[in-house]
């Protein structure tokens, strides 16, 4: 395990204008060492990180039970090694061990994801757990939020659950996120390359997926448009050498787009767990820790389907849960949380306006 000391010099090397992980280590090459590096920058009119600028950043990880792994410590995940760019030091909250895993899938999608992209995410992150195999997503909206619920909430499973935020690891986003947020540092961990309280922005997501593909043995992406964030993380994939899967959809539903032409371009194609464990080879050093349950238990319906919070209920698009194959009424008012009075009079106006249609069995879809 690093010193104060090293991690001290680390932080400040890091938090250079201009230094990111090639530079870094490129400095080290020369150097020898992060003080060395920081005494060479100060020379030249860099401006490092102050002393008591990288101590009162670790001084805060420490109040916050936040670990700091840098790249040498015997907790720093190999396999990101592989990575051309790989982070010099990573924020850890959680549990370390539960980055000794033997299998693993990256599960990613759309935010705005139907309450039937939720489910195959949700159900197949549970059967996955149920053969000890470690489930890494960003925790967004959507498909992420299914894929760590399913995994925590797997029956007897051995699985563990891992997030990778494109934030600071203090800064939890989207905020409604903030009892899965808890719930996941119990089951597995929460990963972040950035210094606290760094808010998300458009250069720090496609950062954070190549690390989900890099911690990944396969990566499986269920309903992405073609403009979805999650192709980046399925081109990294494909760029490390790493396994790609892809659920199939509806042609011409936007939600599916992405993932149809991913299977287009030689994605497997996944709609069951059974369709990925083959793939998956177990490492002969490292042994997954068994699955913790959360404090508080995690909203997931009996039919494997995922809730939202109630800040998420009141903010999402009754379209957005919507898929051609249509979703019972009934579960549309327990997913969004609103008065049934308050969703037939949404669904009347989305009807007339020719968006969605009624099935047969009170199940509205919609409109290709």
């Amino acid at each position: 395990m690093s010193t104060s000391s090293e991690i001290i010099y680390a932080l400040r090397l890091i938090n250079t204008p201009g230094i990111g992980p090639s530079s870094y280590f490129k400095l080290i090459e020369d150097y020898g060492c992060e003080e060395n590096a920081v005494s060479a920058l100060i020379k030249a009119g860099k401006n490092p990180w102050s002393e008591e600028q990288a101590q009162a950043e670790l001084k805060a990880c420490l109040a916050d039970d936040i670990k700091i792994i840098l790249y040498d410590d015997a907790n720093y995940p190999e396999q990101l090694k592989k990575l051309t760019d790989y982070p010099p030091l990573l924020y850890l909250k959680g549990n370390p061990e539960a980055l000794n895993y033997n299998r693993s899938v990256a599960i990613v999608g759309s935010r705005s994801a139907s309450v039937n992209g939720c489910k195959i995410a949700s159900y197949i992150a549970q059967e996955l757990a149920k053969k000890n195999v470690c489930i890494i997503s960003g925790m967004a909206r959507g498909i992420d939020t299914a894929a760590h619920l399913g995994a925590m909430t797997s029956p007897d499973g051995q699985g563990s659950t891992i997030a990778v935020l494109g934030t600071g690891i203090d800064v939890i986003y989207p905020p409604e996120n903030q009892q899965l947020y808890e719930n996941i540092a119990i089951n597995g961990c929460i990963l972040s390359e950035f210094p606290l309280s760094t808010q998300g922005n458009a250069t720090n997501f496609p950062r954070r997926n190549r690390l989900i593909a890099g911690l990944s043995q396969a990566v499986l992406v269920v309903e992405a448009g073609l403009k979805s964030g999650s192709l980046i993380t399925a081109e990294h994939a494909m760029k490390q050498g790493k396994l790609l899967f892809a659920v199939p959809g509806t042609p011409d539903v936007t939600k599916s787009s992405g993932s149809n032409l991913l299977i287009k371009k030689g994605a497997k194609l996944a709609d069951c767990a059974e369709d990925i464990l083959p793939y998956l080879k177990a490492s002969s050093t490292n042994a997954c820790p068994k699955i913790i349950k959360p404090r508080q238990k995690v909203l997931v319906f009996a039919n494997n389907d995922v809730n939202y919070s109630s800040n998420e209920q009141a903010d999402s698009s009754l379209v957005d849960l919507l898929t051609v194959d249509g979703v019972d009424i009934d579960e549309l008012i327990r997913l969004t949380g609103k008065p049934a009075a308050t969703l037939f009079a949404e669904i009347s106006e989305l009807e007339i306006n020719g968006i969605i249609r009624r099935l047969s069995g009170n199940r509205i879809a919609l409109i290709k």
